[in-house]
């Protein structure tokens, strides 16, 4: 029996996690953990695909790996998510933020695999947020937030462990992805 792994994707906001989450969907049939959140959806998202939208009080009803704060809204991922994904497949990904992803390597050990992405340029960042359809004044917040300035760079907790990904140019990604998934198999 193949052993279970969990692809953490995580960076700062805007480097592609998402992107990488699907991408790892649609070439690999790799499921990806649906966390919970207690921010609005953004439009197109959907309650139970995209995260479990939750209210502030029906948020610490579940049983949370890791939870925190970011943008004044509360982030979880819930062990019962991880059971469902890898009753699906024995490699799943979710997507973190930093402070997620020490938690997850320190909790999960050799069993989270690390993937912290980041860009060239920095500046790039805004215009990728606004492009996906952010709300502007809700994007000015976010990079001045304190969140974003510690998602800058990879934690210590997980500098020893974390593949890192420079998110310019998607063929190289993938390909490095692709490693690192044919590492797993």
């Amino acid at each position: 029996m193949a052993k279970n792994y969990v692809l953490v994707l995580t960076g700062n906001t805007g480097t592609g996690k998402t992107t990488v989450a699907s991408y790892l969907a649609e070439h690999y049939h790799i499921p990806q953990v649906i966390t919970h959140t207690t921010r609005a959806p953004r439009t197109n998202e959907i309650d139970g695909v995209d995260y479990y939208f939750e209210t502030v009080a029906s948020f610490p009803k579940n049983h949370y790996l890791e939870h925190v704060t970011y943008a004044n809204n509360q982030y979880g991922s819930s062990w019962e998510g991880l059971e469902r994904a890898w009753s699906k497949h024995h490699i799943i990904a979710i997507v973190l933020d930093t402070a997620g992803a020490v938690t997850y390597a320190r909790e999960l050990g050799e069993q989270a695999i690390i993937i912290y992405l980041t860009v060239s340029n920095i500046d790039n960042l805004a215009m990728r947020l606004v492009d996906r359809g952010d709300d502007a004044r809700e994007v000015k917040a976010r990079l001045s937030s304190d969140e974003y300035v510690r998602d800058l760079a990879v934690p210590i907790g997980i500098k020893s462990v974390a593949h890192i990904i420079k998110n310019d140019d998607w063929n190289k990604t993938t390909q490095q992805v692709d490693a690192i998934i044919a590492s797993l198999e």
